[in-house]
């Protein structure tokens, strides 16, 4: 009898339990419906102002073309390069010659170099040529140990190379000059790379539009009165327009894929510490800051990316199997079309919704739909927003610079008197809101959606998936619309949330001549899987596509 009884009290707590998770659940999607009203309804508001501002900056900005390619150096993908130089059929001199004599055409139309290296990296590519004509090593040593020996590499400016700026794009009363390399760009040297140049990028890399107030704003090579995405913009706009081959990134909420989609080229998120998230400006000493940033690796050839992230990884950091072979025909293969019924993105572009289903048709992809989705920019924003000391403008400062608080930065700001662009500005108050304001069961209900989320992924994909998502809902659009647009980025931050490997691949261009990036994701360390799907893309629809140019 006691066993019924206990039975029953049993039965009646998981039916009490069951009811109070459906609740809480309900309870949590009635509050995120509230929210994503709210908004859609701030991003249409912005609009109202954002639309007509992007129209008198797209006035002021002349429409010229870039100088054609006349060099042949610089449409050789960086595999063939490095293959050529150590062999002797090719000297580094003249392919980093053939790049800076490119950067210097280019830039005065793009705006996408911070501060340059030419004269140093001349010199380093003339020691090169050297030692390969001396013969100290074989060919295979010099491709095992440094297998991009000789080949010209462009940095993104937030991450520090030695002697070079590292502002991230602030206005400082003092230059910040990076003391020692990063981690990864120690690693770029290590493999052989020439280093160019250090890009442009937007203030503290807290915006996905291109421009801070020390360079200016970066230009899109197709368009110039269009974005380049940001915030590895500087990157973007020179490999796009062949005045860089190969560069390094960085990549927290889509800052690698978005220019990479935006210019043509493949813009790659690794897997979390495969390279060293370290040497950054902004630097966090949040312990799961590796978790969503990540250094990138962009390229012009789907080829080179696996040459290019080899180069950078870190020999201590979680190992990943680029040099497997992949067999396409093995891997299985999934989609889905949007973020869900969210009610807060913009529909996607016809033409990218065509472009997605190609690839779809080419791989023969099962459709699915993940409802937890529906939950991206929730715990994206959260997640990214509770982590602790990254360094933002009312940051304790170092270097003389005067500290300041939200509320003396925002009048400044509205009265025109601020050093600093609006993004660094709302940041302080959105982490007061966020750490302040929500109510911790919210913040514990949307951590428990982020790790049956990623569950949900990982028994989806396995080691042998991939899924075939947008980057953006649209193709560059003018410059600052991003800013009622921002609600859009949850395509791509969620996999930094997540923490799994993500590549922009292009694919094609819209009915006005615009590139179109399509989203490939893979479980974590099986980025080689990625790499493979890019090389097919590539193969299929032609991969990068020369700007258009005045010859």
């Amino acid at each position: 009898m006691l066993s019924y009884v206990f039975a029953a009290v049993q039965l009646l707590l998981r039916i009490f339990s069951k009811g109070c998770r459906m609740i809480k659940r309900e309870f949590h999607k009635r509050m995120s419906w509230a929210i994503r009203r709210l908004l859609r309804g701030a991003m249409h508001v912005f609009s109202w102002f954002v639309v007509p501002y992007t129209y008198l900056v797209s006035a002021r900005i002349r429409s010229n073309r870039l100088p054609p390619i006349e060099n042949p150096l610089l449409q050789i993908p960086a595999v063939t390069l490095a293959a050529k130089i150590r062999t002797g059929q090719i000297k580094s001199e003249d392919v980093v010659s053939a790049y800076i004599e490119r950067c210097r055409q280019v830039n005065p139309i793009l705006n996408a170099i911070v501060e340059e290296r030419f004269e140093h990296a001349l010199q380093e590519a003339r020691q090169i040529d050297d030692e390969i004509a001396k013969k100290l090593r074989t060919e295979e040593q010099m491709m095992t140990e440094t297998p991009i020996l000789g080949v010209p590499v462009t940095i993104k400016e937030s991450l520090a190379v030695k002697g070079m700026s590292n502002t991230g794009g602030r206005k400082l009363k003092k230059k910040r000059i990076a003391q020692q390399d990063s981690p990864v760009v120690e690693q770029i040297r290590k493999s052989g790379g020439v280093i160019l140049l250090v890009s442009n990028t937007p203030e503290l890399c807290l915006c996905w539009e291109t421009y801070n107030k020390c360079t200016g704003l970066t230009k899109n090579p197709y368009n110039l009165k269009r974005t380049v995405g940001g915030s590895s913009g500087g990157e973007a706009a020179l490999i796009s327009s062949a005045a860089s081959l190969i560069g390094v990134t960085t990549d927290i909420a889509g800052s690698s894929r978005l220019p990479a989609a935006f210019v043509g080229v493949f813009g790659h998120k690794p897997s979390p510490f495969s390279v060293s998230p370290y040497g950054h400006n902004p630097s966090c000493e949040d312990e799961s800051w590796g978790n969503f940033f990540t250094p990138g690796a962009m390229c012009r050839y789907a080829e080179d990316l696996p040459l290019l992230l080899k180069a950078m990884s870190d020999p201590s950091g979680v190992p990943l199997s680029l040099e497997t072979t992949v067999n396409l025909t093995e891997i299985n293969y999934f989609y889905m079309e949007n973020d869900g019924p969210t009610g807060l993105t913009e529909p996607i572009q016809p033409d990218i919704q065509a472009a997605i289903q190609n690839v779809v048709n080419h791989f023969n992809a099962e459709k699915v739909h993940l409802k937890r989705l529906i939950w991206a920019l929730d715990i994206s924003i959260c997640k990214m927003l509770r982590m602790k000391n990254i360094e933002t403008i009312y940051t304790q400062q170092h270097d003389g610079q005067p500290n300041t608080t939200a509320g003396k930065e925002l009048l400044k700001y509205f009265c025109g008197c601020s050093d600093s662009d609006l993004p660094s500005v709302v940041i302080g108050p959105m982490q007061h809101i966020v750490q302040n304001y929500i109510p911790s069961s919210r913040l514990a209900f949307l951590d428990e959606q982020t790790e049956l989320l990623r569950k949900d992924f990982l028994d989806l994909l396995g080691k042998n998936g991939v899924f075939i998502y947008p980057v953006f809902p649209n193709t560059a659009h003018r410059h600052f619309a991003i800013f009622h647009k921002l609600v859009d980025t949850s395509y791509m931050m969620v996999f930094n949330t997540l923490g799994f490997p993500a590549a922009s691949c292009m694919v094609g261009l819209d009915r006005e001549k615009l590139p179109i990036g399509v989203q490939i994701v893979a479980s974590p360390g099986q980025d080689h899987l990625i790499f493979a799907v890019a090389q097919e893309l590539e193969r299929k629809y032609g991969g990068w596509v020369p700007p258009p140019s005045h010859g």
